[in-house]
């Protein structure tokens, strides 16, 4: 069964086509990752799927025309947005209450056991502006499935987070996966998107390029063997040193390093950086 329909997908702001005639269809359990440089597209085609803006084309939700039935579509989806808001003076089970209010969650909805499954229950009666932001991340999903919606939007969901609150997040999101749940998200993380999709569009442009699995995305692009990794300076030395030890020639290029890679090398230089806990913050490939 389809879960989400696109077609025709276009959507421009003044002059900037942001996205260019996009089509793809996501199937019940399945989990779709928008992949691309920053402006590619990815937020903007999730704002179109979630109704939240006006756009050219058809979208449908569990079969609900999102530009007619954008209330309906709605409820059959939870949303982690990139940035987080709260309200920090909350508690946990005070933002939880709030929410629920909002969403008109049923009064006997089990609670309990969506604080299990997030592990979130040794934290209920803290503030939310004193949890970490793995903590956050798992504070916003738990709203996300308030009501038990069958389709999950994320807006790149590893952002701000460190290695080890990424790896659990995304193990959550497997299980949520594993369980029966559409997920959609956004990244330029080849890390995140090969541990979680199983299918890739790859934005450029506001069209897209490629859809393929994780595992032929490479051969299918045929891409450059220049990768530009951007992060901070000491994750740079450490990337630096990672590479060297491998025999690869890297340089530092000021926001990050450069390294030339073989083809179809580039997920294995990804891999090798995250594994040796180097955090990458966007990446450009020529």
């Amino acid at each position: 069964m389809l879960m989400i329909e696109v077609n025709g997908l276009s959507k421009h702001f003044g002059r900037l086509a942001a996205l260019d005639n996009l089509s793809f269809q996501v199937a019940t359990g399945e989990a779709v990752a928008l992949w691309g440089a920053n402006g590619a597209g990815k937020t903007t085609a999730l704002r179109c799927l979630l109704g939240l803006i006006p756009f050219v084309g058809k979208v449908s939700i569990a079969g609900l025309d999102v530009a007619k039935q954008g209330k309906a579509a709605r409820r059959m989806v939870g949303f982690v947005p990139q940035e987080l808001t709260f309200h920090d003076d909350l508690t946990v089970t005070e933002t939880l209450t709030f929410y629920a209010r909002l969403k008109k969650v049923s009064a006997d909805y089990d609670f309990a056991t969506l604080l299990d499954r997030l592990q979130l229950k040794p934290h209920i009666g803290k503030r939310v502006g004193d949890l970490s932001g793995g903590l956050k991340q798992r504070l916003a999903l738990a709203l996300a499935l308030l009501a038990d919606p069958p389709i999950l939007l994320l807006d790149e969901p590893s952002a701000n987070l460190d290695i080890r609150a990424r790896d659990d997040f995304l193990n959550l999101l497997n299980e949520l996966k594993e369980a029966g749940k559409t997920i959609i998200f956004s990244s330029h993380r080849l890390d995140v998107v090969t541990t979680l999709a199983d299918r890739v569009l790859l934005l450029e442009a506001g069209k897209l390029v490629v859809d393929a699995p994780p595992s032929e995305l490479e051969q299918r692009l045929g891409l450059p063997s220049t990768l530009h990794l951007y992060m901070p300076q000491a994750m740079a030395m450490m990337a630096l040193d990672t590479l060297q030890a491998q025999g690869l020639p890297v340089h530092l290029n000021g926001r990050g390093v450069r390294v030339q890679v073989v083809p179809g090398g580039k997920g294995s230089v990804l891999k090798m950086l995250h594994e040796a806990g180097v955090e990458i913050d966007d990446f450009v490939v020529e």
